[in-house]
């Protein structure tokens, strides 16, 4: 069978070139662009067999010569969607953190709203893992709602610990940019297992805090969760490790959104997912400090 160089051009769009196997989004093993065939688990290729194929079935010798590439906006796109997300998530931010009564020292009212942000964002998070195609739509809601907890439990830790409301956006900047620098270099790598690892451990995270707050309506709550003792502070830093290996997820789908030529809607979805971890490793930190402050 041939097929013309744009349509190759198509494929390379939606496919992307992978030299190592992986599992697509229907969990079937995959290598070079989108072949399935005999693949085999942990296989991995050079780019020699991909060019002889592509030159069976267009006809052309393409070490020699290119074929036709389709410009793809993913990844401008997601960076566009996560910068507007951000710019709200901020704005929010300053109506939390001006919400906060504490003039002396001490926090007197912690607004409402600030709380009702909290719920709405989490049931939006949890609405959006379902319909992500609303993102586009549910996002910007998101970033307002997770805003205004966000800046009122700031103001919260900033009168109790001056200045660590810059440490903590510092070290979430710097754990960012450590991270997708990493991810960039290939120094951590996206394979199935560490994804299963990553994802298997954020579920129990999740799960532990959902039972921690149920406790806690009962008076009861693991003393760790907030302890200055090694203990608590040691699952501090598993956690915003944690954290922080998530972003690697969310760097690994934006890459295969973008050679797969994701649509909008997916793109403001990708958005979605970084602002999400960037404010739990940066809610993370901020927990971590205090307990450090306390030592």
């Amino acid at each position: 069978m041939k097929i013309s160089i744009e349509g190759l051009a198509l494929i390379k769009k939606f496919e992307g070139l992978e030299l190592e196997a992986y599992r697509c989004a229907a969990g079937v093993l995959t290598i070079g662009y989108g072949h399935t065939k005999g693949v085999t688990e942990g296989q991995k290729i050079t780019i020699k067999p991909v060019t002889t194929a592509i030159a069976a079935v267009t006809g052309f010798n393409a070490a020699t010569k290119p074929p036709i590439t389709l410009p793809n906006s993913a990844i401008p796109g997601t960076a566009s969607a996560t910068a507007v997300l951000f710019v709200l998530l901020l704005a929010a931010a300053v109506v939390g953190w001006l919400g906060v009564d504490a003039p002396d020292g001490q926090v007197y009212e912690f607004p409402a709203y600030a709380i009702g942000g909290l719920l709405v964002g989490f049931a939006l998070a949890i609405f959006l893992s379902f319909k992500p195609h609303l993102a586009k739509f549910l996002a910007p809601v998101y970033a307002i709602a997770e805003g205004l907890f966000v800046g009122a439990i700031s103001k919260a830790y900033e009168t109790y610990y001056d200045g660590i409301v810059v440490q903590a956006a510092g070290a979430t900047i710097a754990v960012f940019a450590v991270m997708l620098t990493m991810y960039s270099l290939r120094i951590i790598k996206v394979t199935d297992r560490f994804r299963r690892i990553v994802i298997g451990a954020t579920l129990g995270v999740a799960l532990f805090y959902g039972v921690s707050m149920l406790m806690s309506l009962f008076g009861a709550t693991p003393p760790f969760i907030q302890s200055t003792s090694l203990l608590g502070i040691g699952f501090s830093f598993l956690v915003a490790g944690l954290a922080a290996f998530n972003l690697a997820l969310d760097f690994d789908f934006i890459e295969r959104g973008s050679k797969q030529g994701m649509p909008e809607s997916t793109e403001w979805y990708a958005a979605f997912g970084v602002m999400v971890t960037v404010v739990w490793l940066y809610l993370e930190i901020l927990r971590l400090l205090s307990k450090l402050r306390e030592r």
